[in-house]
């Protein structure tokens, strides 16, 4: 979502007259219960909005449309569904899936489809942690699909430049309702940019790619030990450093679970340029040293690059610079 294909208006935010005491970020909570599955405008009056982006069968970065206010009408993006929760879900739940009128999906494009909320953080939203809670079920995913719940934040004074980007893997989630959380530390250095949080998928040749979502809860974590660094369950990523860099960069990370560690870099296209650490891991703080090149031992170009940690439970991604 780096790429805006057109600008947009933030909603305005009211200030109070005492600042330091309020939160400009606010808890959103929704069962989709008061909502009317038959009302195409349900999502979007309720804050929605939808963003595409389209890759090539290389992976290579084509064009990106949006943000739209999120559609309910069964063809794109999302829809109110009715009879697939359980005892906790009631009865109408968020179906998320692909984008079906993107004709690129029969050129074999990969079209990823993002359904999310966003805010503006502010000054009194810095220091503390939000969380992102959900419940959801296995849909209708199939073929070459995949699923994520994620966090984002943008940077608009910077060209929509991703700064955090944390994932919970739903591609291969159980037929049957679980809950699932992540969160992030907002700093001071994300004052003015934009978070969201959502769900995105990834398809092509109009394979299926739906799942199903309720009870969203957002809401700033109370816990005081919430860790300083982008996590998800089992794992924290330090920023890199230097940053920017040349020739080489030091990331560290910590695993709080055993279990698979990948961390590998990416370009801004998506394509992996080196795999640094791949196996599984002990409990402990670790550290790898990226010396600019890729996994033929070739420079890299310079420019920005995304290096991505993935466990079982989930992804933290975060942008590094590597200078000429």
């Amino acid at each position: 979502m780096q790429n805006r294909a057109t600008a947009f208006t933030m909603i305005a935010l009211l200030i109070c007259l005492v600042p330091a005491l309020v939160f400009a970020m606010t808890p959103y909570y929704q069962d989709f219960e008061g909502l009317n599955p038959a009302d195409t405008a349900a999502l979007s009056n309720d804050g929605w909005l939808v963003y595409g982006n389209v890759f090539d069968t290389e992976g290579g970065y084509l064009y990106g449309y949006g943000p739209f206010p999120a559609p309910n009408n069964g063809a794109a993006f999302c829809a109110l569904a009715t009879g697939e929760g359980g005892p906790d879900q009631g009865a109408i739940q968020l179906s998320v899936y692909s984008d079906y009128e993107n004709g690129d999906h029969a050129a074999g494009n990969l079209i990823e489809s993002n359904v999310f909320q966003e805010q503006v953080i502010e000054v009194g939203d810095t220091g503390v942690a939000w969380v992102f809670e959900i419940h959801a079920k296995h849909g209708n995913i199939a073929g070459s699909s995949t699923a994520a719940a994620f966090i984002k934040t943008l940077d608009p004074a910077n060209g929509w430049a991703l700064t955090n980007f944390v994932t919970i893997d739903m591609t291969a989630i159980p037929e049957t309702w679980g809950g699932y959380n992540l969160y992030l530390n907002v700093d001071a250095g994300m004052e003015g940019q934009v978070f969201q949080f959502g769900f995105m998928n990834t398809a092509t040749l109009y394979e299926s790619s739906g799942i199903y979502y309720d009870n969203i809860n957002f809401y700033q974590s109370e816990t005081i030990d919430v860790p300083d660094t982008p996590a998800i369950v089992g794992a924290r990523l330090q920023q890199n450093f230097p940053n920017p860099f040349n020739p080489n960069t030091r990331i560290e990370f910590s695993v709080d679970r055993p279990g698979s560690v990948d961390l590998s870099v990416f370009d801004l296209s998506g394509r992996k340029v080196v795999t640094l650490l791949e196996g599984d891991f002990q409990v402990g703080d670790y550290e790898a040293t990226w010396k600019g090149e890729t996994q033929k031992g070739e420079r890299a170009t310079s420019g920005q690059y995304w290096y991505v940690l993935r466990t079982p439970t989930g992804q933290i991604t975060r942008g590094m610079t590597l200078l000429k």
